[in-house]
């Protein structure tokens, strides 16, 4: 429900400025609360007085609305608003957000807005598969706005495409789901994820382990459970126990590859999808002694005999339909070895870390990543790792589509 909610409706020019009518309409009838800002191209295409009419409040276009010093401030609209919308949402209009080029109201309402940003944009098929709107559209998703995909067509070249805005209905049901936190895209989907170090013992008190906090991996479950999956935690020996569980998310600690091997081909083959984000060890001792090794000699050689390869094992069974996803944490040629990992290990995409990105990875609450597929590279900014998450998870969303 949206009854009380404080929304801004941004308006660009775009043929489908028309619809904006039927958006606040639907606002309004929700119960919320409608200002709109709209570009000095938008006035070409709907006049201000229609919307005004609609949402009882004049339409905000300049900074300033007299020529006696009335000015409009953006920075209060910023903390009025419970969410912006932009719909329609020109190429222009993308480029300018994406890049902080504040030449206009609505820009610099943008950039001073404290709540969600939600952003439908309309465009000619052409232009929206451009790459350089695909890069604005990454960059605004790495800044936390969530994008309303288009609907579908044909491109100039007669393969498929989008560009038209989604329909106002559903525009404003995504929107209201987002607010009211009933966001489910995943719901009805089961999602298996692991996450956390590998320890692989040599005696009853000394492992063979790594630096991994489990961190990243526990936030992708949180998500993925916040929008509506059933989640599987395989979750290694980690410091720090899980707080905030959700009632979709079970969890089964494991210690050893081994043991994470054999959880996570169990957990799979009932799965819709996975995400391999576990610190696993490539390498075991061969032999784990009984009692304490005591110090003798000067040396001590251990012999190590190589783990299972879990994500190449899953992407043998991987049947149609199920997703794969896996993580490759580099230290050089980092495109290269994510690349080979996609194929060898028949993932859909590949989440990429590297250690030369300061304060990330392990240990740290920040991690900054790439995101490749069979479709090209997407690269984000460092941010906390459950802002990370939500990346990952979109990609995952747009990966699987809705649920049939």
């Amino acid at each position: 429900m949206l009854k009380g909610k404080k929304i801004v409706l941004g308006i660009t020019g775009s043929i489908a400025a028309y619809k904006a009518c039927l958006i606040i309409r639907e606002l309004v009838k929700r119960g919320a609360e409608v200002q709109v800002v709209i570009t000095p191209a938008g006035k070409e295409f709907i006049t201000p007085i229609t919307l005004s009419a609609l949402t009882q409040k004049p339409v905000i276009s300049d900074f300033f609305s007299q020529r006696d010093g009335t000015w409009h401030s953006h920075v209060a609209l910023g903390l009025w608003a419970d969410a912006m919308l932009i719909a329609p949402c020109t190429a222009s209009t993308l480029g300018k957000m994406a890049n902080g080029i504040a030449d206009n109201m609505l820009i610099t309402t943008y950039l001073s807005m404290k709540a969600p940003v939600f952003i439908a944009p309309a465009m000619d098929l052409d232009m929206y598969a451009h790459p350089t709107t695909q890069q604005n559209m990454e960059r605004l998703r790495s800044f936390g706005n969530h994008i309303i995909e288009p609907q579908s067509g044909f491109l100039a070249s007669g393969l498929e495409g989008k560009g038209r805005m989604e329909e106002p209905q559903k525009i404003v049901d995504f929107l209201s789901d987002h607010l009211s936190g009933e966001y489910s895209p995943l719901k009805g989907r089961r999602i298996m994820v692991t996450a956390g170090p590998t320890y692989e013992k040599i005696d009853p008190v000394r492992f063979i382990g790594n630096y991994s906090s489990g961190k990243m991996g526990i936030a992708l479950a949180q998500e993925c459970a916040r929008r509506g999956a059933d989640v599987t935690l395989i979750l290694g020996p980690v410091s720090s126990p899980l707080s905030n569980a959700h009632s979709q998310l079970s969890i089964k600690h494991v210690t050893s590859c081994l043991e994470m091997r054999d959880a996570a081909v169990e957990a799979f083959s009932k799965c819709d999808a996975a995400i391999l984000c576990a610190a696993v060890a490539d390498f075991r001792p061969a032999e784990v002694a009984e009692q304490k090794i005591k110090r003798v000699g000067d040396s001590l050689d251990i012999h190590l005999i190589p783990n299972p390869d879990i994500a190449a094992e899953l992407g043998q069974m991987k049947r149609e339909g199920q997703l794969l996803v896996g993580f490759a944490l580099e230290t050089n040629d980092e495109q290269q070895n994510a690349e080979k990992k996609l194929e060898k290990k028949n993932l859909d995409f590949i989440v990429l870390n590297s250690l030369r990105n300061e304060g990330t990875c392990f240990q740290s609450d920040q991690n900054q990543i790439a995101i490749i597929s069979r479709q090209g590279r997407k690269d984000y900014e460092k941010k906390p790792k459950t802002e990370v998450a939500k990346d990952i998870i979109d990609e995952l969303v747009r990966t699987c589509g809705p649920k049939e």
